[in-house]
């Protein structure tokens, strides 16, 4: 690995001063399981690292005034799994976050960190935006930006994170009354693997008990998580049958991007969208009331 420099922010202007002094060869370090990889492999070859773990206020997790849970970008993946708030409130993130690799990792990955990596194979990220999640952006003199988590996604590995902003923040509203909601993944190898394919569901029935509304996103099958705009437009209004579910879960092939890799080809993987997309609504509609 590179030689550099270490820096330890004591707080967020102590952050956004280091980040202003070192610019373009710093980079930003929470719990360091993405960071440490990507230097080793030298992916990224920083002068600088600016270590955020002991900036206070950045690992709360709590529920706002309209309802919505907000957690702070330095809380452990592990710490969201397990908090009550988000265990009853936002299930759907909590069985998400389950998912990612090992608890042993799971204890030092931060959900800021996370979310700035841009790694379009991570579980956490369609289920948030399937929830019509926001990332808090803060920057120096107090100034803060919100963007939606579909959003913050812009390319391969790249996110709208600019240069002097930090994750300070997630806001994740509750699924709809009466909404059903599901995370699947389909594993290759071991359990702690990225998936070949990963779909979030939610679906939300109207008055007469057909779908009134759906949002379907996908994980690992393109360059960011995809939604899945043309089989949510096929299955609203439509009665939740299996003959539905199929007719719309069909539509996915055309909207995913995958690219060929030892978790299968792109064509294996187009085909996996459709099903594992198929058994995700299938898993939420079974869940409306």
């Amino acid at each position: 690995m590179i030689d550099f420099e270490f820096h330890q922010a004591t707080d967020l202007d102590h952050a956004f001063s280091l980040l202003a002094d070192y610019g373009d060869d710093a980079r930003l370090m929470s719990g360091g399981t993405a960071l440490v990889l990507q230097m080793k492999q030298r992916f990224s070859q920083p002068g600088h690292v600016i270590g955020l773990t002991r900036i206070p206020g950045l690992d709360g997790i709590e529920e706002t005034e309209d309802g919505s849970i907000r957690i702070g970008g330095l809380c452990t993946q592990r710490q969201v799994e397990n908090h009550p708030l988000v265990t009853e409130r936002i299930p759907l993130v909590a069985g998400a976050y389950r998912h990612v690799a090992t608890p042993r990792i799971r204890n030092m990955a931060t959900v800021g960190g996370g979310l700035a990596h841009g790694d379009p194979n991570q579980d956490p990220p369609p289920s948030l935006i399937a929830l019509g999640a926001s990332v808090v952006l803060s920057s120096a003199n107090g100034g803060q930006r919100i963007v939606p988590a579909e959003e913050l996604f812009v390319d391969y590995f790249e996110t709208d994170v600019r240069p002097g902003e930090i994750i300070t923040g997630l806001v994740v509203p509750p699924a709809p009354d009466g909404a059903g909601t599901s995370y699947l993944k389909f594993l290759p190898r071991t359990a702690d693997d990225y998936a070949t394919v990963s779909v979030a569901a939610v679906v939300t029935p109207d008055a007469s008990g057909n779908c009134g509304d759906v949002r379907i996103v996908l994980g690992s099958v393109g360059l960011t998580p995809i939604r899945a705009a043309a089989a949510e437009d096929a299955l609203r209004g439509q009665p939740l049958t299996d003959e539905a579910i199929r007719e719309a879960a069909a539509t996915v092939q055309d909207a995913v991007d995958p690219l060929d890799d030892h978790r299968g080809s792109a064509e294996y993987k187009r085909e996996m969208a459709e099903v594992f997309t198929r058994r995700a609504v299938r898993q939420a509609a079974g869940q409306v009331s």
